[in-house]
């Protein structure tokens, strides 16, 4: 594939300028509310409208058009996740990355990882109202709203449907502290919505690098920007009063964890004004596994032993390999000044931006 091909978040030519169908109103089998667990029940049939855009990123891609019943969704305590409200404005990414352990939150149950999960793409278009209307009638006391913890809420769909402004406008308003993760510089067309709201309560934003390797990118990421291109939008936000952090995620196990590449990804984060640089290694749901197990079949079949031995335990890489790359990460980000020393050093006062 081409990388003229690929699919980016920077703002594309909005619905009036491009080619857009005309909107058809059909039931369709989409979760109009998924639980905040992240596993929907069994998807409903909604009406919904069903739209596509002859734009880059967006081509063979089909929007639902969809009013949701509800927004702010309870995430229940649990140790790997442990925020309590979620706000998910669409279902499906475009982003379309091989790894995505959302793609198994799609489907009815029994079945595996939903195929059409980077094609088909829910859209809860009334969002921001409900979200403001949540909040008038409770404010989450404590934690913090995590935005687009299924999918990215800044993937190319952003750059048409303009949901986040009234979701971040929504959340300044009401002093809710809030964190965003993303893949996508899309996020630089909120700058001063960003600001106004981490002046208010806590803000953590993170970008989303797991290493630099554009061959990696283009074969695992291929509807995301670049990831140099990400770590410019990290510069951006911190020097414009956002201190933006890492995730340095997935680090992929024998293809993206030499002590090379970690320290190349870590350099370029401190250079790019990181405050922080957090390690995620890969995990393998049922479902994602079989799909990402069939890519390294293909493209890098010696692997496959070392990989069934590696996640022999199950989803997660073993406790010791998590350590090993956390350890290093964290040593390196000490090393260039974005580790956890720095963190411990100077913790932010209320209503100033963290990191996520």
């Amino acid at each position: 594939m081409h990388p003229h091909d690929l699919g980016d978040d920077r703002p594309a030519a909005p619905p009036d300028t491009a080619t857009v169908s005309a909107p058809v109103s059909v039931p369709v089998s989409v979760p109009v509310s998924a639980p905040a667990s992240g596993a929907p029940d069994a998807p409903s049939d909604t009406d919904a409208v069903t739209r596509t855009f002859d734009a880059p990123g967006l081509r063979g891609v089909t929007f639902h058009e969809v009013r949701a019943g509800s927004i702010l969704e309870r995430l229940p305590g649990a140790r790997r996740a442990p925020l309590e409200r979620v706000v998910n404005p669409y279902l499906g990414c475009s982003h379309a990355c091989g790894y995505c352990f959302a793609r198994t939150t799609r489907h009815r149950p029994g079945h595996g990882a939903a195929p059409d999960f980077d094609s088909q793409i829910v859209v809860k278009v009334n969002a921001a109202e409900l979200l403001r209307r949540e909040l008038a009638g409770h404010v989450p006391a404590g934690g913090h709203v995590a935005l687009g913890t299924l999918t990215d809420c800044y993937q190319q769909a952003e750059a048409h449907y303009r949901l986040m402004p009234g979701i971040l406008a929504a959340l300044g308003e009401r002093a809710v502290p809030f964190s965003v993760l993303t893949k996508g510089t899309l996020i630089l067309r909120d700058l001063d919505l960003l600001r106004r709201a981490a002046d208010a309560a806590r803000v953590g934003v993170c970008v989303s690098v797991g290493s630099l390797d554009t061959g990696l990118w283009r074969a695992l990421e291929p509807g995301t920007p670049p990831p140099a291109e990400r770590l410019e939008a990290c510069a951006a936000l911190t020097a414009a009063g956002v201190p933006c952090g890492v995730l340095m995620a997935p680090v992929i196990p024998f293809l993206g964890d030499s002590p090379v590449v970690l320290r190349e990804t870590v350099r370029a984060a401190a250079e790019a004004g990181a405050v922080s640089v957090t390690p995620l290694v890969l995990h393998l749901r049922p479902g994602v596994r079989e799909r990402f197990t069939a890519w390294l079949s293909e493209h890098h079949p010696r692997l496959v032993p070392r990989y069934e031995a590696l996640y022999a335990g199950g989803s997660y890489a073993p406790t010791w390999y998590q350590r090993r790359i956390t350890g290093k990460v964290h040593e390196l980000a000490d090393e260039y000044g974005c580790g956890p020393r720095r963190r411990e050093a100077g913790r932010p006062a209320r209503g100033r931006a963290t990191v996520a």
